[in-house]
């Protein structure tokens, strides 16, 4: 009997692990961050004028390169050159010690923390402590804290010393997906950056490169419905070409269009484009049964109701003359200029908001083909309802309202577009958006806006308060939909008027100060001087 054991094969060497395309194509240098141009300037001009703040707040959507923005800096703030002898740059080397150790993350001298597993004031005691302290190798030590409006309040509350003055060699990179959250006695004391949404087309080009470097093919089509599905986040996005690219393996040919929609349980844009012309023709069982066809493929009906609302806007905007959408196919955008042609500026409001309901209610409905169904018969029945402008026009002259169903939600192609007056002050403006649904973008409006210039359809607010990156966009085109004309929504580096929660604050402050000088008060307080003035009856004092 022998000794000795059969171990096999030798053992062979690891393959290097799959790294996904997410973290294999983040940006080294600011040349390869796409679509924040503006904040790269900016941040250029700085370092070459030698006007560095000490702590920077990143905030943007998820994925559009806040945290790789933040290790950029501090290789920009720390490269000393290929020779050793460089200083601060907006273009770091990448050959260097601290530029290449802190792209491989194990610079001592750059700390990532994220703030979601840090919220305590002890962690924060703890990065005061060690902020004291002397940079081991590199010129700044370098503090990058996601997620930072995760802390908790006394965690705040002790950071804010230290990052209003903190010492020469520390700076601060703070990011965040939602600003409005981090207390305004932080962003008092930060450099701001609002990293935008990355545009489509621009994801596109940068996807169809990646392509290129992996050895894939991919057509162009489905590179940019994989554009449109990262909404602006370019690591949603190489995610979900990370995944058509190993779909596209299992299948043994390139990534295209049919097998996107279908991983992504998208509905085909030309049956939304075909039930879009039932809806408009009124024929309520064949829109009926495109829906089911959809449903039975696997698409969710809020996805179709969502193709209808793009296609909608998509409509509106080639009626206003706009630029096409580059994704577009030549089909697409000859469809959208004849349904353009075809509806009045108020038939395309209506119909908006019929699908936006629709939308709204399949989101959170326990039946959902069943609650898209009765969306879409909602926009079928719709057109037996005269049109609003056509039938004041009938009631002015003395005649009967006729019931003629025009295209669904549509108007006479002939009769013009019905603007409402546009509100006369900011408040009533508010009042508007109050009274037609509101939502958060009420609760920006009404906490957080300070009106710098209100000349409607044009309004400036003030960044003195922090407001969402996307409101005034969002809120041109809500007024758009409630005026029926094209607003102008800006922001100014200025104080601005007081807020209407504050204006409505101080109003009460001095409705409470007048009822405390009336005798009746004055007198009840003497008599009970521990009394306290809860609240004033506003119908007890009209009689």
């Amino acid at each position: 009997m022998s000794d000795s054991f059969d171990l096999g094969e030798p053992p062979q060497p690891k393959e290097t692990a799959y790294r996904v395309l997410a973290r294999k194509y983040r940006p080294q240098n600011f040349d390869q961050l796409i679509g924040q141009d503006a904040m790269v300037q900016t941040l250029g001009n700085a370092i070459r004028r030698g006007r560095l703040a000490h702590a920077f707040l990143l905030t943007g959507v998820r994925g559009v390169g806040k945290t790789s923005t933040a290790r950029l800096i501090a290789k920009a703030l720390n490269c000393i050159g290929p020779d050793g002898q460089g200083g601060p740059t907006i273009d770091p080397c990448g050959v260097c010690d601290p530029c290449v150790s802190i792209a491989e993350g194990r610079n001592i001298d750059v700390i990532e923390m994220d703030a979601a597993s840090h919220t305590g004031v002890d962690d924060m005691r703890a990065v005061i402590d060690a902020a004291r302290l002397a940079a081991f190798g590199a010129r700044f030590k370098i503090y990058i804290i996601d997620e930072v409006h995760m802390l908790s309040k006394n965690a705040f509350n002790a950071l804010l010393k230290t990052l209003e003055e903190p010492p020469e060699h520390v700076k601060f990179l703070l990011a965040t997906t939602e600003v409005q959250k981090v207390p305004v006695t932080v962003l008092s004391r930060c450099q701001r950056f609002d990293l935008r949404r990355i545009p489509a087309d621009k994801l596109a080009a940068h996807f169809t490169q990646i392509v290129e470097f992996e050895g894939a093919e991919a057509e162009p089509e489905a590179l940019a419905l994989i554009a449109r599905a990262a909404d602006g986040s370019a690591r949603d996005g190489l995610s979900i070409l990370d995944q058509a690219i190993a779909h596209a393996g299992m299948e043994g040919g390139g990534v295209t269009a049919v097998a996107v929609r279908a991983m992504l349980g998208l509905s085909d844009r030309s049956a939304i484009r075909d039930l879009f012309a039932l809806l408009l023709d009124s024929d309520a069982p064949g829109a009926l049964a495109a829906l089911r066809r959809q449903y039975d493929l696997g698409v969710d009906p809020q996805s179709v109701l969502r193709g209808l609302l793009e296609t909608v806007h998509a409509v509106t905007l080639a009626k206003l003359g706009g630029d096409a959408d580059p994704a577009q196919s030549a089909e697409e955008r000859e469809a959208y200029q004849g349904w353009a042609r075809l509806l009045s500026f108020p038939a395309l409001h209506r119909l908006w908001q019929l699908m936006l309901k629709g939308h709204e209610e399949v989101a959170r409905a326990a039946l959902p083909i069943e609650a898209g169904e009765m969306a879409l018969l909602r926009v079928v029945h719709a057109s037996s309802l005269p049109d609003p402008g056509e039938l004041a026009r009938q009631i002015a002259a003395g005649g009967a309202p006729t019931m003629a169903p025009p295209a669904a939600g549509a108007a006479p192609a002939s009769a013009p577009a019905t603007v409402q007056t546009l509100p006369a002050s900011f408040k009533a403006m508010v009042e508007l958006v109050r009274a037609n649904g509101g939502g958060a973008l009420l609760s920006h409006l009404t906490a957080n806006a300070r009106v710098v210039r209100y000349e409607a359809p044009e309004l400036v607010l003030s960044t003195s308060r922090p407001l969402p990156a996307d409101l005034p966009a969002t809120l041109a085109a809500r007024l758009g939909e409630l005026t029926g004309a094209k607003w102008k929504v800006t922001t100014e580096d200025a104080e601005g008027e007081a807020t209407l929660a504050e204006r409505r604050k101080a109003e009460e402050e001095a409705e409470r100060a007048a009822v405390m000088e009336t005798p009746i008060v004055k007198a009840a307080l003497e008599t009970f001087p521990d009394a306290v003035l809860e609240r004033i009856n506003k119908e007890a004092q009209a009689l």
